[in-house]
């Protein structure tokens, strides 16, 4: 361990690690405090009553369903939109640019109330489709705000040259775009999964009952005192988000240039 780095792992153990920690031992243990001196009595009672629920596993499903279509869609549109606002001149760039970003200067509330009667017109109202697309609605601003940033920081000289060099429109976005943007897609995947799978009204408002996620069956949760059951959801709810990392972690690893854990490095 470098001396300059020991001030961050210090941080990172006291902020993260140690809270997390304190959090799954405390799912597999009774309700105890430690100012009363209390032991530990390790027993799996929190998690017989958290898999009891009839409704988990069907909420799980589709909270990483929507989560994954609510992801790929703010690729598309951060990449898309970022790319666009950073690289390219034209007339209006700036309202354009202020109306992607309006989003979050507005209520999320008051913009699902308002889509819910089109929604209703439309068909999607109770519906998971409806749903990914009131999710729009919280993410979108900040996904193109990242790729906007890491377009910037890429610079259109660098297109420029590729395609000077004869690559056509996809090999660029493969071999010099997506490498250079990991960090930003990084970024996004974690900020956006996470903001979806913690809407709670939005998805009551637009899904009507129909479509159950996480935030619909652990808010009735909170009604109970028992803390070892609520750090069993809150270690179940954060399972979600680490796993659709690790998969997107992984086919970034795919990308030209990319160190491969597989690959022995000489």
């Amino acid at each position: 361990m470098k001396r300059n780095h020991l001030p961050f792992y210090l941080t990172a153990g006291l902020l993260f690690i140690a809270p997390t920690l304190l959090l799954l031992v405390q799912s597999f243990t009774a309700p105890w405090r430690f100012q009363r001196g209390e032991g530990l009595q390790f027993q799996l009672n929190s998690w017989s009553l958290l898999f009891s629920d009839p409704n988990l596993w069907s909420a799980t499903i589709w909270s990483l369903v929507i989560g994954a279509m609510v992801l790929l869609i703010n690729l598309f549109i951060g990449l898309t939109s970022g790319k666009a606002l950073a690289l390219y001149s034209f007339r209006g760039r700036t309202i354009v640019e202020s109306l992607l970003l309006a989003p979050i200067l507005i209520p999320v509330l008051a913009v699902a109330m308002g889509l819910h009667l089109f929604m209703i017109r439309v068909g999607l109202a109770d519906t998971w489709v409806g749903v990914v697309l009131i999710h729009l609605v919280p993410t979108v601003p900040y996904s193109i705000k990242i790729f906007h940033h890491a377009y910037s920081e890429v610079g259109r000289p660098l297109m420029e040259q590729s395609q000077m060099l004869g690559a056509s429109v996809i090999k660029q976005f493969l071999t010099i775009e997506m490498p250079l943007l990991r960090t930003s897609i990084r970024s996004v995947t974690f900020l956006t999964i996470v903001i979806s799978l913690s809407q709670y009204a939005i998805t009551a408002i637009i899904g009507g009952g129909q479509v159950i996620t996480l935030p619909m069956i652990f808010f009735p949760f909170l009604d109970t005192a028992n803390a070892s059951v609520m750090a069993a959801f809150s270690v179940w709810f954060a399972i979600l988000p680490l796993v659709m990392y690790i998969v997107v972690e992984g086919l970034l690893q795919l990308l030209p240039y990319s160190r491969k854990p597989w690959r022995i490095q000489t």
